[in-house]
């Protein structure tokens, strides 16, 4: 369907979607319902590898056996909307979207994940770092979805925060995802918001004094309604120091 109306967008948990119908911001002719999909539903363990489908939902990722494997995600889930935004938007939605301060973006860098992408054409698997060209822009063909997220949980360290009015239903002035990952000897943290897509930094472990400023000095945020770039790296590196010492707490 999505080769025959390449123009047709997606709809699957419809909390970005109808939100630029509702406002008048778009009017597209035509709209794919993805939400009855069965393929595109739940997750899956694959050889010590994780597949979350693209219709997973917030709710769905906050369950304890996922949020055991990818706590990071887990967390950045609860601080998304109300529990029916939660129980309607989909990891696979806020990918396409590809907002720079989609929830869902830091915590799967951290992880190095994947984006599998299908078509009339096949399958092809993308890393998640060059998944995003721009704000609300992506890598997506104009006959392509999303067809899920791949990843191998590290089970190392790691958490999620971010700075809003409030802790949820709230788009974050800065979010961003820490892993301390001792196997790989790397700090690892991803941050929202905070630049024109989301985006991984790392260093050594023996750099945990200095991590905070690198993750700030990585940012390139902008001033908008929400913050000035300033507070924003200021908020980053606030961000970075806690999420270290909640990681080695």
């Amino acid at each position: 369907m999505k080769s025959e109306r390449p123009d047709a967008r997606p709809i699957a948990g419809g909390t970005d979607l109808l939100v630029e119908l509702n406002f008048d911001r778009t009017r597209p002719e035509t709209i794919l319902n993805l939400a009855e999909v069965p393929e595109l539903k739940g997750w899956t363990r694959e050889n010590g590898s994780v597949r979350l489908a693209a219709g997973l939902t917030y709710t769905e990722a906050m369950q304890p056996e996922l949020a055991e494997l990818v706590p990071a995600l887990a967390e950045a889930s609860r601080t998304v909307g109300s529990p029916q935004i939660r129980n309607r938007g989909t990891i696979g939605g806020n990918l396409g979207t590809a907002s720079p301060a989609g929830d869902a973006h830091p915590p799967l860098l951290v992880e190095d994940a994947t984006v599998e992408i299908g078509s009339t054409r096949g399958v092809r698997t993308l890393p998640l770092t060059e998944f995003f060209l721009g704000p609300k822009r992506n890598a997506l063909a104009e006959d392509e979805l999303v067809l899920a997220v791949r990843l191998d949980p590290s089970r190392q360290p790691q958490t999620f925060m971010k700075v809003g009015p409030r802790n949820a239903m709230v788009i974050a002035v800065c979010s961003l995802a820490v892993g301390f990952d001792r196997e790989r000897g790397e700090l690892r943290a991803a941050y929202g918001s905070a630049g024109p897509v989301p985006a991984l930094v790392t260093a050594p472990l023996d750099a945990r004094a200095d991590f905070p400023q690198l993750v700030a000095d990585a940012s390139s945020p902008i001033d908008d309604v929400r913050g000035s770039a300033a507070y924003r790296r200021h908020a980053l590196r606030v961000l970075a120091q806690r999420a270290l010492e909640r990681c080695t707490a």
